[in-house]
């Protein structure tokens, strides 16, 4: 899912549903949550979502989660539905992260902590271990490859699952040896794959 620059403006709601976003499962299964108009910015497809979230169907109640590019908030607000026990949004776009905690209060949801900063920023604060971490990063910008490097360390605990979506024409090359792909598929221009850590 691309997401907006800090400079993206909001643009009119338009019909059909285009600026709403849908829980597909879990305790808020089918809510409606309105989100941004920016260009670029689009919720990981209820198809995909879908997808996996059957393959952590089992990983998910009780885990601690990061939603690193956020954007629309989808995976961590789905995550929470499912039960999760925290989920950590970090958006960069001002208006973006204010809609996330929007919906958060709507949805009553006092586990979800969003935070307006950039995804390397966050990186370099106190490392905290996560269970599962969300990576959805802008297309073509080479942000996994400076992501992933440093997620090594105390931001994953023990056997945690990393999710990934990139675009297709773009492999990973260099990933930490110890991380097993568990799951991958591929919708069109969009490669989604679900790695987790040996121990």
């Amino acid at each position: 899912m691309k997401k907006p620059s800090s400079h993206a403006r909001p643009k009119p709601a338009t019909k059909g549903g285009a600026s709403k976003l849908r829980i597909i499962g879990g305790e808020w299964r089918s809510r409606q949550l309105p989100i941004l108009e920016l260009e670029g910015l689009r919720p990981t497809t209820d198809r995909v979502r879908e997808t996996v979230f059957n393959w952590l169907n089992f990983e998910v109640p009780g885990a601690k989660c990061l939603d690193l590019f956020s954007g629309s908030g989808a995976l961590g607000l789905e995550a929470l539905s499912r039960g999760a026990k925290e989920c950590t949004f970090v958006e960069l776009n001002k208006a973006v992260a204010r809609q996330i905690q929007t919906n958060l209060s709507t949805l009553n949801a006092h586990n979800g902590h969003v935070l307006n900063m950039d995804a390397l920023s966050f990186l370099q604060t106190e490392k905290t271990p996560y269970d599962i971490i969300f990576l959805d990063p802008p297309f073509r910008k080479g942000l996994l490859e400076q992501i992933l490097p440093k997620l090594e360390g105390n931001w994953l605990s023990d056997k945690a699952y990393i999710y990934i979506e990139r675009e297709s024409e773009n492999p990973l090359t260099e990933l930490p040896e110890h991380w097993q792909l568990k799951k991958e598929k591929r919708a069109g221009q969009l490669t989604f794959a679900l790695y987790q850590v040996l121990v």
